[in-house]
């Protein structure tokens, strides 16, 4: 096992390996297996092996991802287990669509269980290689009870389909080596070199195959790091890498320690605050540079001034150091953060390209809802009206349309004046029904449009639509993503009201939406400023780098169980590891969620770097009591409690913080909670700091949560 930390040439390891397995010790390329998990890695690692090898040929080598290895395996022998050769693979939309079949055959309505909740529990089963059976035996909550007969029918219709879908990949051969030992036997003795990139990534199912690979030959060699791991919600387990001494006990573990990317001062902070961290194999990052500066602490007293300071310090740096645009990254925990970021930057005229996600404006779920105010302000705009009068699915189908067009037309009337006067169009029932609801929505929505802000407009909007309910309800980490993107929408028309009490209009608020969309990012140049998640961040490297939202509850976000903690601080020191100059640090006193203005507490995480080597914008050295003296915030500073000021939730209740005597909580009482809704105790566990409590919630089914994390309402 290597242990290759962020920035020691890693990627050099397997392919040097290969070559020089092949030109020093005659092994066969047909004897090696390397895996790792993107197609471009996957290209990369195939390139440099061919130019090691002079002979310019890779031919005979088994190197590729996860999924391409596996299903050119089972391409020769999944007919041993009841498939032809020539099996489809079915791709997200696909599955989905055969999903939905699966539901109606059962009975099973979307509205009750959403089709990408089955499809990220089916997934998510499958990764751990829990197939139909065991996962019915283990299902708990109502959502994973009809997940368990949709997957065993699921799984019986792809088999008719002679299909796969992309998780069965990695399943199948688990069964085809179980049911057919004399394969794995042929497989084991082709295999006798495995390297497996990345292996902290990998899931359970992908472990096991390795393992069953290896167990012959005992030669497997892994590299990775594991306080890289950051991908838990994708299936990813962090116990295949701390484990891997215990499954091979012969082993020889390699540290790849030498940094050739940061600073002195860089690797300093990172090891400090990995060092925290209980699961993990220990070792500390050497500079293979001098010191350089120390990281810069920015503290803003809002999310835009964070922003706006973050773009000061970018054109300080053009101006005394010739930085590039290029040069520069900011990173944030979720995209939602990206919209004030995005909005500073072009007024600012900083040209800036998103990674791994489209522009805040452009995202589906801000575009469907701005549609639904784009129409309460023109009901002449048709372009707005197609496109929210299914949105949420209300059964309107193109046909349904186009006989309401039809209609229209007969009648010389508008569209929206025909979905309003359907009844006389001899429609069915259903249909009618539908569409009075729909224009019912409209008309309440105009009516509260012509004295209401745009913030009470939108708030109602999603409490009419329940848009963001169902989105909540489907929990899958894309759904709440989105959620997140429309809760952010909502912060900012908060904002927009707060600020123009008097001249903040609907119009002035569309307008200024209009206009930040047709922004052109990158403006046709390759010098811009990179904005973009951690996660996606992962992998790549930036000579200054800009880490914003260190707060509580923000980054790190939501931690309930220390895992999930860990989990979080591994994805700070990826952060700060993709620096190679230079890091400045920043957080938000108060930032509007959810609609509302919550005051924050600095995250940990940056109390958990070496003071000595942290200064503020004034460049003085940050001292140990900085963080802790912050009056502004009125709240205790020495607590992880949650970050907003006493405050009436909506609907009343009482919060259960640290600095408040705590109500009782017991079996049977209601409760509200930010992200997940209203629900009821089932049970309590412990006491003190380690109280958990397990709930029932109506929208997100069965959950257990840390007492003084969850921010709990009691609704009395």
């Amino acid at each position: 096992m290597v242990l290759a930390g962020a920035g020691s040439g890693k990627t050099r390891v397997i392919t040097y390996r290969i070559a020089y397995l092949i030109n020093h010790e005659g092994v066969a390329a047909n004897n090696i297996l390397a895996l790792t998990f993107t197609n471009k890695a996957a290209g990369e690692m195939r390139h440099r092996v061919d130019t090691l090898l002079h002979r310019g040929s890779s031919r005979g080598l088994w190197i590729g991802t996860f999924h391409s290895i596996f299903a050119r395996l089972l391409r020769n022998y999944i007919n041993l287990i009841g498939y032809d050769r020539n099996f489809s693979i079915f791709d997200t939309d696909d599955s989905k669509s055969l999903i939905r079949q699966s539901m109606t055959e059962l009975n099973i309505s979307v509205e009750s269980v959403p089709v990408n909740t089955v499809q990220g529990l089916i997934s998510r089963a499958k990764n751990s290689f829990i197939l139909p059976a065991e996962f019915h035996r283990n299902a708990s909550d109502y959502n994973q009870q009809k997940a368990s007969q949709i997957y065993e029918l699921y799984a019986r219709k792809l088999k008719e389909n002679n299909a796969l879908d992309f998780d069965d990949l990695l399943i199948k051969p688990l069964e085809l080596f179980n049911a057919h030992p004399d394969v794995l036997h042929e497989l084991q003795d082709s295999f006798r070199y495995i390297m497996i990139d990345e292996y902290q990534d990998t899931n359970r199912a992908q472990y096991l195959v390795a393992k069953m690979l290896a167990v012959r030959h005992r030669n497997i060699f892994v590299v990775g790091d594991d306080a890289q791991s950051i991908y838990s919600w994708r299936g990813a387990d962090i116990s295949n890498i701390l484990n891997f001494q215990d499954d091979y006990n012969e082993a020889l573990t390699f540290k790849l320690v030498e940094n050739y990317r940061s600073t002195g001062n860089i690797l300093k902070a990172a090891n400090s605050v990995i060092g925290r961290n209980l699961r993990q194999i220990k070792k500390e990052l050497i500079s293979h540079r001098d010191d350089g500066e120390p990281l810069t602490l920015i503290e803003a007293y809002n999310e835009r001034n964070e922003a706006e300071r973050v773009g000061e310090q970018i054109r300080t740096l053009r101006q005394k150091q010739g930085y590039e645009f290029r040069s520069f990254a900011i990173f944030y925990r979720t995209n939602a953060q990206s919209r004030v970021v995005e909005d500073v930057m072009r007024q600012n005229k900083i040209p800036y390209r998103l990674f791994g996600s489209v522009s805040f404006y452009k995202r589906k779920e801000i575009k469907d809802a701005v549609a639904y105010l784009r129409f309460i302000l023109n009901e002449r705009d048709s372009e707005s009206l197609l496109r929210i009068i299914n949105f949420p699915p209300r059964k309107i189908g193109d046909v349904s349309i186009s006989k309401l067009k039809e209609f229209a037309e007969e009648r010389g009337i508008t569209f929206y004046d025909a979905i309003r006067r359907s009844e006389e169009g001899g429609f069915q029932a259903r249909l009618v029904n539908a569409l009075s609801s729909f224009s019912a929505v409209i008309e309440a929505l105009k009516l509260l449009a012509v004295n209401g802000t745009v913030f009470e407009v939108l708030t109602e909007l999603f409490t009419l639509t329940s848009i963001p309910l169902l989105l909540q309800a489907e929990n899958t980490p894309e759904s709440l993503a989105r959620h997140e993107n429309l809760q952010e929408l909502l912060s900012m028309a908060r904002d927009f009201s707060d600020h123009n009490p008097d001249a903040g209009s609907l119009g002035d608020f569309l307008e200024n939406i209009s206009l930040a969309s047709d922004y052109e990012e990158t403006q046709d140049s390759d010098n811009y400023v990179s904005l973009m998640t951690v996660h996606a961040a992962k992998g790549l490297e930036f000579p200054v780098v800009f880490i914003t939202g260190l707060e509580e509850r923000l980054f790190p976000l939501h931690c309930y169980e220390p895992e999930e903690l860990e989990e979080e601080r591994r994805l700070f020191y990826v952060a700060m590891t993709r620096a190679q100059e230079k890091i400045f640090l920043s957080w938000a006193q108060s930032r509007y969620q959810y609609g509302q203005l919550h005051y924050s507490l600095p995250s940990m995480f940056i109390s958990e770097i070496d003071s000595s080597i942290v200064q503020t914008e004034g460049g003085h050295q940050l001292s140990e009591r900085h963080l802790k003296d912050k009056p502004s915030t009125g709240i205790s500073p020495g607590s992880r409690g949650y970050q907003q000021k006493p405050a009436t939730p909506s609907g009343g209740g009482a919060a259960l913080t640290p600095q408040s005597p705590r109500p009782a909580l017991r079996e049977g009482v209601m409760v509200h909670h930010a992200l997940f809704g209203p629900g009821v105790v089932l049970d309590v566990q412990g006491s003190g700091a380690k109280q958990k409590v397990r709930i029932t919630f109506r929208r997100s089914g069965e959950k257990t949560l840390m007492v003084q994390y969850a921010n709990l309402k009691i609704q009395q």
